[in-house]
């Protein structure tokens, strides 16, 4: 049965998902279209949005003959991944960390951060929660604020 979900997450949404620990209340926004997925562990109410990328940074010392860096990601609890992300190598994502779109982490985050750039971070404000939240913004909102920035930009062209 997995090699059949494996195939079809591969074939309907070109997402791959290799996880050696996954939780199974883990979500993925827009299907997680565009995803490759290699983790060492991805722990409760992750939520990975579209174009994410969670796997290894190897490089191999041809000095001594050895790999180096060996490992993929573990990430936290509660962590949201935006769309894009890339998180590399042997690190760990702290939880309730927001991991913001197009960012490149390769190293460790700490717990309650937004992580952006590359590899940069600051602490997360406890009063907000960013990109997503179960109380979700109604659709006609975001059609009403679309529309009023709509007629601004063709008031100004």
């Amino acid at each position: 049965m997995k090699v059949i979900a494996k195939n079809l997450l591969e074939k309907l949404y070109c997402c791959e998902i290799n996880c050696t620990e996954i939780d199974k209340s883990v979500l993925f926004a827009h299907h997680g279209r565009g995803c490759t997925i290699v983790a060492s562990k991805i722990c409760e109410n992750v939520i990975i949005f579209q174009n994410v990328s969670i796997g290894t940074n190897l490089k191999y010392n041809k000095i001594n003959n050895l790999w180096e860096n060996i490992g993929c990601p573990i990430i936290g609890k509660n962590v949201i991944i935006a769309d894009g992300a890339k998180i590399l190598g042997p690190v760990i994502i702290g939880e309730n960390t927001v991991v913001g779109a197009g960012s490149i982490i390769t190293k460790n985050i700490p717990a309650n951060s937004i992580a952006y750039g590359i590899n940069k971070f600051k602490p997360k404000d406890e009063n907000y929660d960013l990109i997503f939240n179960l109380n979700m913004v109604n659709p006609e909102e975001i059609i009403k604020a679309n529309n009023k920035l709509i007629a601004k930009f063709k008031e100004n062209n």
